[in-house]
C-alpha cells in the first residue's frame, strides 16, 4: 500500500514550475527519468518516441526561443524534446496512427518524464507553445518525426501552489455523455 500512497503523492505534488535552482541533473536521475518515459504505454507497442536530450547552454537558448521566446527555459540544466515517430504508427495504423495514435503514445511518455522528475525531486513543466518548424531545425529532426513537447527539467527553485481543478461531478458522465454525473 505504500507505493500506491507515493504514486498518488506524487502526482499531488506535480507541479509545472518555470524557475530552476543553478544546480545540474544527477546522469543516474535522468537515466531513470528516461526510463520511465519508455515504459509508458503505445498503441501496438510500437513505441513510436525519440528523445532528445538537451544540456548545452546555447541549444537551451535555441529551444526558448523556439518556444516563442519563453526565455525562463534557458534556466533549466536539461530540456528534453519529446518527439513522435509519426510514420511508425502511420504503417501500422495508418492515417489515425501518424495524427493520433503517436501524440497519444508520446504524451503518455511525456506524462512518466514529469512524474519520474518529480518523483526524484525536481521540477518540470510540458511545454507545448513552440514553432515546430523551428524545433525542427534546431534539432535537426528529420521529416516523419514531429516535435511533441519541450519539457525543462532541474531543480525547482520555486514552489508553486495547486492550480484550481474541475470538480469530479463537472467532468464525469455515467454510460453515456450528460448522464448522471459522478
Amino acid at each position: 500500500m505504500v507505493r500506491c500512497l507515493e504514486l498518488f503523492e506524487t502526482i499531488e505534488r506535480r507541479r509545472s514550475v518555470r524557475t530552476f535552482k543553478d544546480k545540474p541533473v544527477k546522469k543516474k536521475d535522468l537515466a531513470r527519468i528516461l526510463n520511465a518515459a519508455i515504459l509508458a504505454p503505445s498503441a501496438g507497442n510500437i513505441q513510436p518516441w525519440e528523445f532528445i536530450v538537451t544540456t548545452d547552454a546555447e541549444g537551451r537558448r535555441d529551444l526558448a526561443a523556439a518556444a516563442l521566446g519563453q526565455c525562463w527555459m534557458e534556466g533549466a540544466p536539461v530540456i528534453i524534446t519529446v518527439c513522435a515517430k509519426e510514420e511508425a504508427s502511420a504503417l501500422r495504423y495508418g492515417e489515425r496512427g501518424s495524427r493520433l495514435y503517436c501524440i497519444q503514445d508520446t504524451a503518455a511518455a511525456v506524462q512518466n518524464i514529469l512524474l519520474a522528475s518529480t518523483a526524484l525531486g525536481y521540477g518540470s513543466c510540458w511545454v507545448g507553445a513552440f514553432d515546430e518548424d523551428e524545433v525542427r531545425r534546431a534539432l535537426k529532426i528529420p521529416k516523419g518525426t514531429r516535435p511533441v513537447a519541450i519539457i525543462p527539467i532541474g531543480v525547482p527553485g520555486e514552489k508553486p501552489e495547486a492550480r484550481p481543478r474541475r470538480d469530479l461531478k463537472r467532468v464525469v458522465h455515467s454510460e453515456v455523455y450528460g448522464e448522471q454525473r459522478f
